[in-house]
This record gives C-alpha cells, structure tokens and sequence, in this order.
C-alpha cells in the first residue's frame, strides 16, 4: 500500500495495489512551496480496462449485498474519517493549498455526506399505489444499474468523490473512480480508508492519470453505464458528446459565474462579510464563487469602499500557518489564466480598485500566490463579468433596482449558486422566485450548501441532474416499476372493465 512518507503510489484494482501497465508516472507538488508530494502511477487504457474488469466483477455481487448492509460500511468509513480529520486536512493544506480551515471544512462535508448516504440504506424509498383493477398490488422499486465511473476535480478533494461515491456504493453501484492530477495523493487516502472499512474487492477502484486518456477511457468504456463528472464546460461538453452515442447516464457539474446581489436597504457590512467570504475562500477557485458583486445605487460606492479595504488586509501564505487567510491557486495555468483576465478586464474599461497583481516576496515566489482583485464600474456584458476566471477576482457592477439587479444576475450562461442580501422579505421572496439557479441563498454568501439538499444548477452549469440529498439517489438508481395480479385471471387495463 502506498504511504505519504514513501512518496510513492499506486492504482487499486480489484483490491490490490498495482503499478500503472507502462510502469510511467507523473508528480505531485504543494502549490505553496513547490514541495514533492508524491510520485503516482500514469496510467493508461489498459489500466482503466482492467479496472472496469474488477468493477463489472463485484457488481454482480455487491448489488446482492442488502442495502443496509452496504450502508453499514460507509457507516464505518464515515468514522474513519473523523479519526483521520486532521491527517487528511494537513495532506489537504499541503497538495491542494486550501487553509486549514477551508480544509478542515472539505473532510467534514465528507463525514456528513457519508453518514446521510449511509442513513439511505435503511431507507431507498419506492412507491407503492393503488392498481385500477382488483386484486392487483403495484410498487416501484430503485435498482442499481452497474459500473459507476467518477472523475472529480481538484478543488474539493475529499468532499466531491464523497458526493459522487458515497451515494453510487450505498446504492449497489460499484465505482471506478479517476481523481485530479492536481490532488492524487487525497484520492489516494480517500480510497484508502473504504478499503480499511471493510468494503469487498473491486467495489471502488482508483486509477490515477490525465482526463485524456484515464477519463475518455472511462466515458467511452461500454461496460461503464454511468459516469459522473465535475469539471469545466468545455470537458462536460466533450464528456455528454463521447457518452451519447452509448447512452450512457451522464451526469454533469460544470461551472458557474455566480452573483451576490446587495439591495439598498440591506445590512453591508455583513454582505461584505458574504462577499469576502465567498469570492476570495479557496482563492476564489469554486464553481460556487461570488465573481461578482451586484450592488445598488445606494449602497454601491459603501459595497466598493468597504470591500476594498477588508481584501487589503487579507494575509496570503502557507496554509499550514493559521494566521494566512488566503492560500495559493493550484498551478503555473491556473496563476497565469487568472492574471490574464486581470488584462482583459482592463482592456475592457473596469476600473482596478485593489490587486491584479501575481504576489511576490516573503516565500510567496515559491508558489502560485495571485492578490485578491476587485474591479469596479464593471458592465454586465464585460468578459470579466461573463467567463467563469476560477480565481481570486469579483467584479462590482451597479443596479438601479431590484429588477434590474435580477436581470444582470440571470444575464449569464451558467446557473448555479445566487444570493442576495435585504432586509425586506417581499424582495427576498422575488429574488427565490426569479434568480435562475440551482441554489439562492438570502443573506449569506454563495457558497456553504449542505449535503441533505440537492446540489447542481441551471442552464450550462449541468445537465439536470443534481448531487447530494436524495435527488443523487435517482441518478445512480433505475426505477422499476412491480405489479402483482392475485386475482387468479388475466385482466387488461385500461382494456376490461371492473
């Protein structure tokens, strides 16, 4: 079994730890120092191949495994990860970059998402209805339907395989699961502590490598059904094209340009409070990011001034040190793609109030530090207030009114997270009824979902379906439909009368 301190990892397949077929590998590095985190396995077709063999074996039978009995091991799994919570936070600081409590956060989603999908496996619910004939008894039923392919990205290591894979296995689904290269050794233990809870060979395997060759192999494997991806809408596209032609379930959380709207007569300095907290944690790298900041004529110049001078203050570091508020962006890409848009945004005509600048000095040189930027006087049709950056940058734009505000926010391709800070209830009311995203919240930030409601979006944020509460559970189950006729005749509905 692969160890931190070995730096060096392996695939698990069918329950035991192997190589990659072609003997290659790729690193992983701390966004922070540059620090060697470990070396993992390249893999490639043969390798997910062989994966999919494992997984298409032990379905046949863990969907036999009774569902409560399945939900037992995630019981113990969701324990393990309270044991382990401080091991997998300070792996977190160190691969991903987040700080300690943003980490701390991403392995306490994972506790509660696996207890709440546990809890299920006494209870996937069906239906049961009265027939239209006489002794006639009908049910519906959910069935699992086979090998679950699971590609999850980098930014919420630990929480989103939790989404995806907690619900998939309690289910009776069996899982290849494919993490980002950005954060394989989190992948790693995550898989790692399922096989320490007991869960049978094959059930969830893990193998590491690029999108291009480990994903694509998985989207376009027949032998997997359903494939559950988070990721960009560019990937999520080309994903729903290569699965189509399978029909395969595809299921697709893609970006955001997500808004906080502040009315006139709301409380500011707590939208402030908001605003910081959901454009700038993780350095603004969430598909649930506030990337702009909707603000009425009123309040717009106190929004812009009390904003300006809270980002000022913010530390950026080391996240291991619990004085840093803001930690780095998780590589060379994703520093030079977001100082890009700082450029693009003043080609527009915004207006730079702080930041846009990549940090240098106090050991900052060694990662991939980018200041906390805001811009004002931004036009709602500005790239900077369309593109999705995935960094730490928000873009201030004016409204006259409530309609107003609500159409800049709906005015964009993605529909994920929205909210809006008022103290009038009619509004916030409006705001519940006419926002067009998957998630609103009032008075709070965009971020900060909890795992027993559905989570997902609008328009090119996905395609439908939706992760966490018991939404996840109608896409990894079919639902077949029961009818028991104990009349002793044939009867035809809808064809013989009663």
């Amino acid at each position: 079994m692969a160890t931190t301190g070995a730096k060096t990892f392996q695939n698990y397949i069918g329950g035991e730890w192997v190589d990659a077929a072609s003997g290659e590998t790729f690193e992983s590095h701390n966004p922070a120092t540059g620090e060697l985190i470990g070396v993992f396995p390249k893999s490639s077709v043969e390798d997910v191949d062989r994966a999919v063999e494992a997984a298409k074996d032990a379905y046949e039978r863990w969907r036999l495994v009774p569902a409560p009995k399945r939900a037992e091991i995630l019981f113990r799994v969701g324990q393990r990860f309270i044991d382990r919570k401080d091991e997998l936070t300070e792996l977190m600081v160190q691969e991903m970059g987040k700080v300690r409590a943003e980490a701390g956060g991403d392995v306490q989603e994972a506790i509660d998402m696996t207890y709440y999908m546990a809890g299920e496996g006494r209870r996937l619910f069906g239906q049961t209805t009265p027939s239209e004939m006489p002794d006639k008894f009908q049910m519906s039923l959910r069935m699992p339907i086979g090998v679950v392919g699971a590609i999850t990205p980098w930014n919420f290591p630990i929480a989103i395989p939790s989404w995806k894979i907690a619900p998939a296995l309690v289910c009776g689904d069996t899982v290849v699961f494919k993490p980002a290269t950005d954060t394989p050794a989190l992948g790693e233990r995550f898989v790692e502590i399922f096989e320490e809870a007991g869960l049978p060979a094959g059930v969830l395997n893990i193998v590491h490598g690029g999108g291009g060759t480990v994903g694509e192999r998985l989207v376009k494997h027949p032998d997997v059904p359903l494939i559950s991806l988070t990721g960009s809408r560019e990937v999520g596209i080309k994903t729903a094209e290569n699965g189509a032609s399978y029909l395969k379930h595809v299921h697709l959380e893609l970006g955001g340009k997500n808004a906080i709207i502040v009315m006139d007569d709301a409380d500011v300095d707590l939208a402030v409070d908001g605003i910081v907290w959901s454009a700038f944690g993780t350095s603004g790298q969430r598909c649930t990011a506030a990337s702009r900041v909707i603000a009425a004529g009123k309040v717009y110049d106190q929004v812009q001034s009390k904003l300006v001078e809270r980002v000022e203050q913010l530390t950026l570091g080391n996240g291991l040190d619990d004085e840093v508020e803001i930690g780095p962006v998780i590589n060379r890409a994703a520093l030079e793609k977001i100082h890009s848009y700082t450029k693009i945004g003043k080609d527009e005509g915004a207006k730079l109030l702080t930041g846009g600048e990549i940090a240098t000095g106090d050991g900052l040189d060694k990662g991939f530090f980018y200041r906390p930027t805001v811009f004002a006087d931004v036009d709602p049709g500005m790239r900077i207030a369309q593109e999705e950056i995935f960094g730490p940058t928000t873009a201030i734009i004016r409204a006259n009114d409530i309609d107003q505000a609500i159409k800049i926010a709906n005015g964009i391709e993605f529909g994920l997270s929205s909210s809006i800070f008022t103290r009038d209830v009619n509004k916030a009311f409006r705001a519940i009824r006419d926002l067009n995203a998957g998630i609103t919240y009032i008075n709070a930030g965009t971020t900060g979902a909890e795992v027993h409601l559905p989570f997902g979006g609008t328009k090119q944020t996905g395609n439908g379906h939706r992760e966490a509460g018991q939404a996840a559970l109608d896409f990894y189950t079919e639902w077949k439909s029961v009818y028991v006729d104990y009349s002793g005749k044939l009867q035809r509905a809808q064809i013989d009368d009663v």
